[in-house]
């Protein structure tokens, strides 16, 4: 790169992006801890390596691929094109910088690629303890190219259809969480219920309060990050997500405190999260008293949603916390934006653009959802024995145990013979599991 192109590179917006692709990546770690402390003992693992394997192959699906057809400008208004295969020609962007930013092309793609990241792993929550770990692992490849890509490009990418609509998302209530929880969603359903549908609680809450923690800490980088620069909007995107979460939490527990008698600490990290959810397609967007605001409401909206028992196994409760959180965002964006919201004279029409753009992402990516599985389950198995189900993966898939005393001991592990028999036995399991749900 050229002397004159590092001149036009902003060193302080290129740090805060950097910075910020740190936070969301911490993330998905802190989500594999959050979902980690909410299942089985035996199941500890095998959970957590979900979100690990997402950062690797989605890490690489969005450098050979993936970016390029998001942002690539060349496919019109559904999706990119093929220019960045493989991240060429991003050093010889005119000015050194991608349009419409002081940044160096490779730190806005390593931004968007932690997006992508953790938008895999979030899938996870709704399929733990009976998903095959290659068969999720193809999955997530499959969906970080087909689904999660041309969304990204029909909102935040040059000329996506819904952004010409005029749809706000400022970081990613559709593009990532209504898409995912909608996608987890139809993955449940398709995979069928575990075999033992239990409610017990987590085994390990501590956990779940480093994950959530983590989480929260990382959301600084998701919604400040997206601002693409160091500025004022990035600091109003900053401390509206840190109010909506805070008033979300404090209104959940609330909730929890009179109707169950009791202030929850997973009901506390659930609600920040809820609440950090909710902001996201706003942050950027509505004033910090609106912020707040839409943390309240959003946590009695959205508290009645995780209260409900489905007949579609959604293991870890993804689809509330994501999708219906993530339309709400998107809705009360509608309502809150200061530049064309409802609440600020813009009418109905931002709201309507709202509206059409979760509608549009929940279709696609339950259609290509479906499509992906149904492709997976053609060429591999997609569903774990119900002897493995019973006895906890852990040490049948990764052969390793969380804890030094685990509770797997206790189970008579499969034999060899039943891991044999997994393939011919799978498609017999998966069809009934999946009638099960019809």
């Amino acid at each position: 790169m050229s002397s004159a192109n590092e001149s036009l590179i902003d060193a302080g917006n290129t740090a805060w992006v950097l910075t910020s692709s740190a936070f969301v990546l911490l993330m998905t770690p802190g989500l594999a801890f959050f979902y980690g402390g909410l299942v089985k003992e035996q199941n500890v693992l095998n959970t957590m390596m979900m979100s690990l394997i997402s950062m690797g192959v989605v890490s690489i699906s969005w450098m050979l691929l993936g970016f390029s057809l998001a942002f690539g400008d060349g496919g019109g208004q559904i999706v990119g094109d093929f220019d960045y295969f493989g991240m060429q020609g991003m050093l010889d962007m005119e000015g050194g910088v991608w349009p419409g930013t002081g940044l160096p092309p490779l730190v806005f793609a390593v931004f968007q690629m932690t997006f992508a990241v953790i938008g895999c792993a979030i899938i996870s929550g709704s399929i733990v303890e009976r998903m095959h770990f290659g068969a999720f692992t193809v999955f997530i490849t499959l969906w970080s190219l087909v689904v999660y890509a041309p969304i990204a490009h029909w909102i935040w990418g040059p000329g996506g259809w819904i952004e010409e609509l005029g749809a706000k998302d400022f970081a990613g209530g559709a593009v990532v969480h209504e898409s995912t929880a909608v996608s987890a969603l139809t993955l449940a359903w398709l995979l069928g219920p575990r075999s033992e549908r239990s409610e017990e609680p987590a085994h390990n809450v501590a956990f779940v309060i480093l994950g959530g923690s983590l989480l929260w800490f990382g959301w600084s980088g998701f919604n400040g990050g997206s601002a693409l620069a160091a500025d004022s909007t990035a600091a109003l995107a900053l401390i509206n997500s840190y109010q909506a979460a805070a008033a979300c939490l404090v209104t959940w527990m609330l909730v929890e405190r009179f109707v169950r008698k009791r202030w929850s600490a997973i009901g506390a990290v659930t609600g920040a999260v809820v609440g950090l959810v909710i902001i996201t397609p706003a942050a950027g967007f509505v004033s910090t008293i609106g912020a707040f605001a839409m943390g309240i409401i959003g946590a009695l909206m959205v508290y009645p949603f995780f209260q409900f028992t489905s007949r579609i196994d959604d293991s870890l409760d993804t689809f509330p916390c994501h999708g219906i959180s993530g339309f709400f965002g998107t809705m009360l964006t509608g309502c809150f934006a200061m530049e064309g919201g409802l609440f600020y004279g813009g009418g109905f029409k931002l709201l309507l653009a709202q509206f059409v753009a979760s509608m549009a992402v929940a279709a696609y990516a339950a259609f290509m959802s479906t499509l992906i599985f149904l492709f997976i389950k053609f060429v591999m198995r997609t569903r774990v024995h119900k002897d493995w189900e019973d006895a906890g993966l852990d040490e049948l898939v990764h052969g390793e145990s969380a804890y030094v005393h685990s509770p797997t001991k206790s189970y008579s592990s499969p034999t060899k013979s039943t891991h044999a028999n997994q393939e011919s036995d799978s498609s017999t399991s998966e069809s009934e599991a999946s009638t099960s749900n019809v």
